[in-house]
Protein backbone atom coordinates (compact mmCIF):
# COMPACT_ATOMS: atom_id res chain seq x y z
CA UNK A 1 0.00 0.00 0.00
CA UNK A 2 1.08 3.18 -0.85
CA UNK A 3 1.72 6.19 1.42
CA UNK A 4 0.01 9.33 0.24
CA UNK A 5 1.75 12.56 0.28
CA UNK A 6 0.10 14.75 3.26
CA UNK A 7 -1.26 17.68 0.59
CA UNK A 8 -0.12 20.40 3.46
CA UNK A 9 3.03 21.96 2.99
CA UNK A 10 5.86 20.89 5.49
CA UNK A 11 6.20 24.91 6.65
CA UNK A 12 5.93 25.16 10.05
CA UNK A 13 2.80 26.80 11.81
CA UNK A 14 4.56 30.04 12.99
CA UNK A 15 5.03 30.57 8.96
CA UNK A 16 1.33 30.67 8.34
CA UNK A 17 0.77 32.64 11.18
CA UNK A 18 3.09 35.27 10.16
CA UNK A 19 1.20 35.08 6.46
CA UNK A 20 -1.78 35.59 7.93
CA UNK A 21 -1.25 38.53 10.37
CA UNK A 22 1.07 40.17 6.60
CA UNK A 23 -2.22 39.48 5.10
CA UNK A 24 -4.35 41.34 7.97
CA UNK A 25 -1.96 44.35 8.48
CA UNK A 26 -1.65 44.94 4.60
CA UNK A 27 -5.66 44.69 4.40
CA UNK A 28 -5.88 47.27 7.62
CA UNK A 29 -3.02 49.48 5.69
CA UNK A 30 -5.68 49.16 2.26
CA UNK A 31 -8.50 50.57 4.34
CA UNK A 32 -6.91 53.32 5.87
CA UNK A 33 -5.82 54.55 2.43
CA UNK A 34 -9.24 53.37 0.98
CA UNK A 35 -11.29 55.39 3.51
CA UNK A 36 -8.93 58.97 2.89
CA UNK A 37 -11.32 60.75 0.26
CA UNK A 38 -14.02 60.28 3.15
CA UNK A 39 -11.98 61.62 5.66
CA UNK A 40 -11.13 64.70 3.57
CA UNK A 41 -14.55 65.25 2.75
CA UNK A 42 -15.70 65.57 6.26
CA UNK A 43 -15.08 69.29 6.58
CA UNK A 44 -18.16 69.71 4.55
CA UNK A 45 -20.15 68.38 7.59
CA UNK A 46 -19.40 71.52 10.07
CA UNK A 47 -21.27 74.43 10.55
CA UNK A 48 -20.43 77.35 8.09
CA UNK A 49 -20.38 79.79 11.15
CA UNK A 50 -17.79 80.67 13.82
CA UNK A 51 -19.90 79.15 16.52
CA UNK A 52 -20.88 75.41 16.52
CA UNK A 53 -24.00 74.97 19.18
CA UNK A 54 -24.64 71.93 19.72
CA UNK A 55 -27.45 70.35 22.65
CA UNK A 56 -23.96 69.21 24.16
CA UNK A 57 -21.45 72.23 23.61
CA UNK A 58 -21.24 75.27 22.13
CA UNK A 59 -17.54 76.06 21.06
CA UNK A 60 -16.14 79.39 19.15
CA UNK A 61 -13.10 79.44 16.68
CA UNK A 62 -11.39 82.42 15.38
CA UNK A 63 -11.50 81.15 11.87
CA UNK A 64 -13.67 82.51 9.34
CA UNK A 65 -16.23 79.53 10.14
CA UNK A 66 -15.99 76.21 11.33
CA UNK A 67 -16.14 74.57 8.28
CA UNK A 68 -13.08 76.68 6.93
CA UNK A 69 -10.93 75.31 9.90
CA UNK A 70 -12.15 71.64 9.51
CA UNK A 71 -11.15 72.25 5.72
CA UNK A 72 -7.51 73.41 6.33
CA UNK A 73 -7.56 70.39 8.98
CA UNK A 74 -7.69 67.55 6.65
CA UNK A 75 -6.04 69.48 3.74
CA UNK A 76 -2.85 69.11 6.48
CA UNK A 77 -3.86 65.84 8.11
CA UNK A 78 -4.66 63.86 5.34
CA UNK A 79 -1.15 64.52 3.33
CA UNK A 80 0.78 63.82 6.70
CA UNK A 81 -1.81 60.59 7.77
CA UNK A 82 -0.31 58.93 4.26
CA UNK A 83 2.99 59.85 4.49
CA UNK A 84 2.96 58.45 8.30
CA UNK A 85 1.39 55.41 6.62
CA UNK A 86 4.09 55.57 3.65
CA UNK A 87 7.40 55.94 6.42
CA UNK A 88 6.27 53.19 8.05
CA UNK A 89 5.60 50.84 5.69
CA UNK A 90 8.36 51.55 3.55
CA UNK A 91 11.28 48.88 3.19
CA UNK A 92 13.33 50.87 0.65
CA UNK A 93 16.86 52.52 2.24
CA UNK A 94 15.86 56.07 1.16
CA UNK A 95 12.17 56.08 3.58
CA UNK A 96 14.27 58.28 5.94
CA UNK A 97 14.26 61.45 3.67
CA UNK A 98 10.29 61.23 3.95
CA UNK A 99 10.82 62.73 7.40
CA UNK A 100 11.22 65.62 5.97
CA UNK A 101 7.42 66.55 4.16
CA UNK A 102 6.42 64.19 7.68
CA UNK A 103 7.82 67.44 9.64
CA UNK A 104 6.80 70.15 7.36
CA UNK A 105 2.53 69.03 7.94
CA UNK A 106 2.93 68.41 10.92
CA UNK A 107 4.01 72.27 11.82
CA UNK A 108 1.37 72.79 9.28
CA UNK A 109 -0.92 71.20 11.12
CA UNK A 110 0.02 72.26 14.81
CA UNK A 111 -0.28 75.77 12.84
CA UNK A 112 -4.04 75.06 12.05
CA UNK A 113 -4.72 73.61 15.68
CA UNK A 114 -3.38 76.44 17.39
CA UNK A 115 -5.33 78.82 15.12
CA UNK A 116 -2.19 80.79 14.03
CA UNK A 117 -2.94 83.87 11.75
CA UNK A 118 0.14 83.06 9.84
CA UNK A 119 -0.18 79.44 8.27
CA UNK A 120 2.31 77.95 6.53
CA UNK A 121 4.55 80.77 6.98
CA UNK A 122 7.36 79.77 9.40
CA UNK A 123 7.50 75.90 9.50
CA UNK A 124 10.42 76.26 7.01
CA UNK A 125 12.69 77.85 9.54
CA UNK A 126 11.72 74.93 11.64
CA UNK A 127 12.00 72.55 9.31
CA UNK A 128 15.75 73.46 8.33
CA UNK A 129 17.35 72.24 11.17
CA UNK A 130 15.90 68.52 10.15
CA UNK A 131 16.89 69.02 6.62
CA UNK A 132 20.31 69.77 7.54
CA UNK A 133 20.77 66.16 9.32
CA UNK A 134 18.44 64.09 7.35
CA UNK A 135 19.65 65.21 3.47
CA UNK A 136 23.15 64.31 4.02
CA UNK A 137 22.62 61.15 6.46
CA UNK A 138 20.50 59.82 3.66
CA UNK A 139 22.95 60.65 0.77
CA UNK A 140 25.74 59.22 2.96
CA UNK A 141 23.74 56.04 3.01
CA UNK A 142 23.22 55.79 -0.52
CA UNK A 143 26.72 56.66 -1.48
CA UNK A 144 27.76 53.71 1.22
CA UNK A 145 25.05 51.34 -0.65
CA UNK A 146 26.19 52.17 -4.00
CA UNK A 147 29.51 51.84 -2.94
CA UNK A 148 28.56 48.24 -2.29
CA UNK A 149 26.78 47.72 -5.32
CA UNK A 150 29.57 48.72 -7.38
CA UNK A 151 32.10 47.16 -5.33
CA UNK A 152 34.35 50.87 -5.88
CA UNK A 153 36.67 50.74 -2.09
CA UNK A 154 36.69 53.75 -0.25
CA UNK A 155 40.06 55.33 -1.94
CA UNK A 156 38.46 55.05 -5.40
CA UNK A 157 35.66 57.15 -3.77
CA UNK A 158 37.92 59.25 -1.64
CA UNK A 159 39.58 60.11 -5.47
CA UNK A 160 36.27 60.62 -7.23
CA UNK A 161 35.49 63.26 -4.83
CA UNK A 162 38.53 65.28 -5.12
CA UNK A 163 38.20 65.22 -8.64
CA UNK A 164 37.35 69.11 -9.70
CA UNK A 165 34.03 68.16 -11.64
CA UNK A 166 31.58 70.97 -12.89
CA UNK A 167 28.30 71.64 -11.15
CA UNK A 168 26.55 70.08 -13.78
CA UNK A 169 28.57 66.82 -13.95
CA UNK A 170 27.99 66.46 -10.18
CA UNK A 171 24.22 66.60 -10.57
CA UNK A 172 24.27 63.82 -12.98
CA UNK A 173 27.17 62.03 -10.81
CA UNK A 174 24.08 62.01 -7.80
CA UNK A 175 21.41 59.78 -10.73
CA UNK A 176 24.16 56.95 -12.19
Amino acid sequence: MMDKQNSKSTKPYHHYKTGKRALFIGGLVVLFIAVTPFLFYSYESFPDSQVWETSLFTIETSFPSWYAFAWYFTGKFIPLYLLLMWFFTCKHWWHWIILVPITMYAFQLWGVLNESNNLDELELIYLLPLMLVVVPVVYVIRAKLFDKVRGDDLKSFEEELALNKSTWQQIKDLFR
